[in-house]
């Protein structure tokens, strides 16, 4: 655990909903939030799909949500249009915590309304700071993240061109194509992903067809181009 990260400045305990499908991880986020933030945050409710998130977060009215990218039933940003179309807790803020450290995810979920985007890899006390700085109102990233959103304002990053590849993969395919073209071996992707070797061919098929690539040396330099890695 590293030192202990600057307090929050937010008027009293900041008010927080965790929305992740591993009831395992929210307990594990719950226990470290109470106590790293003791006195700085509480947990107002947990959520593990799009619609019990929806629901916690109108009844509750939370100051910020933790929000998974990969839910059953949309994902965070269905979480964040709809609570946006119903016009439910406007003042709640939204921070992503997430295992993929993917640009089209970072991109995608920052352009859905989060106002910030960290990984899992965060410790407590970095994670209360990071939920104190978005109670503020301030964007928060994990480092290396907020590189990909800088490029996709500049430009460097053809975000459109990004969406519409992706677009034709299912998530499984995209979770195999990433784990491929960082340099998995087919066996470990399996492992990875809980799926048989069998299975990972296939979709490793699939994804050079619809992405118009001829080999794993092509999709490792389409997903570095796009900044997928």
């Amino acid at each position: 655990m590293s030192e202990q990260q600057p307090a929050p400045r937010h008027a009293g305990p900041v008010a927080i909903v965790i929305v992740d499908d591993h009831a395992m991880f929210r307990r594990g986020v719950r226990a470290e939030l109470e106590s790293a933030g003791r006195g700085l945050v509480t947990v107002l409710a947990e959520a593990a799909d799009v619609d019990e998130a929806v629901a916690a977060v109108s009844t509750y009215h939370p100051d910020v949500v933790l929000l998974d990218v990969h839910l059953p039933g949309g994902g965070g940003v269905e979480v964040m249009r709809r609570l946006g179309l119903a016009g439910a807790s406007p003042d709640t803020r939204y921070l992503a915590l997430s295992v993929s450290d993917a640009a089209e995810d970072v991109i995608g979920t920052i352009r859905g309304g989060a106002r910030g985007y960290v990984t899992k890899t965060i410790t407590g006390p970095e994670l209360v700071s990071a939920i104190g700085r978005v109670a503020e109102g301030d964007a928060v990233f994990s480092p290396r993240l907020a590189g990909f959103v800088l490029d996709a304002f500049s430009g460097s990053i053809d975000v459109a061109a990004v969406d519409e590849d992706l677009d034709r993969l299912t998530e499984r395919e995209r979770e195999v194509m990433r784990l491929i073209a960082r340099g998995y071996a087919y066996k470990e992707v399996a492992k990875e992903l809980f799926i048989s070797i069998k299975t990972v061919e296939t979709h490793m098929s699939s994804v050079l067809r619809k992405l118009q690539l001829s080999s794993r040396h092509e999709l490792t330099r389409w997903a570095s181009d796009r900044r997928l890695l």
